[in-house]
C-alpha cells in the first residue's frame, strides 16, 4: 500500500502535510483510488462481469477501484459517444494513484489508458487471471 500512498503532490512536488494528515485521520484508513483497466468492447456482458470481478479484487486488496466502463455505459452509447468516453476515462486516470491492468488482451482503448498513464509516471500494475482465482 505503501508504494500506491505518495509523499508528492499531482504536480509532483513533496507535500509532506498532506501525506501526514492522510495517514494520521483519526478512524480513517487510506485507500487510494486505483483506476481499473480492462477489455469493455467486443463481448460486453462478459467484459462487464469481469470488471465487476476485478473491482472486488481491489476492494479486497485494500484501495478503491475506478472503472469507467461499469459506470459511463450507464448513460453514454459506445456505439456514438466512444470518443467522449475515452476522454472521460483519460481524466479520470489523471485523479488515480495507479492504474491495474486486467486480463488477457489489450485493447486499443487501454492501450492509450496505460500509455497516458506511463507518460504521467503513474504506477501500472499488470495482474494475470492467475491472480484472480485465489479470490473469495
Amino acid at each position: 500500500m505503501d508504494e500506491i500512498l505518495s509523499r508528492k503532490n499531482s504536480e509532483g512536488y513533496t507535500d509532506m502535510t498532506a501525506y501526514k494528515a492522510i495517514l494520521s485521520a483519526d478512524g480513517f484508513d487510506y485507500r487510494p483510488l486505483v483506476y481499473i483497466c480492462s477489455p469493455y468492447s467486443g463481448d460486453i456482458k462478459k467484459n462487464t462481469n469481469n470488471a465487476r470481478r476485478y473491482c472486488r479484487y481491489a476492494v479486497d486488496k485494500g484501495v478503491i477501484p475506478m472503472c469507467p466502463h461499469l459506470l459511463l455505459p450507464q448513460f453514454m452509447r459506445e456505439d456514438t459517444e466512444r470518443d467522449l468516453a475515452l476522454f472521460m476515462d483519460l481524466v479520470l486516470l489523471t485523479k488515480c494513484a495507479a492504474v491495474w491492468v486486467f486480463g488477457n488482451t489489450v485493447t486499443d482503448g487501454m492501450r492509450l489508458e496505460i500509455n497516458r498513464a506511463e507518460k504521467r509516471g503513474q504506477e501500472v500494475r499488470f495482474i494475470e487471471e492467475e491472480e484472480l482465482s485465489c479470490m473469495k
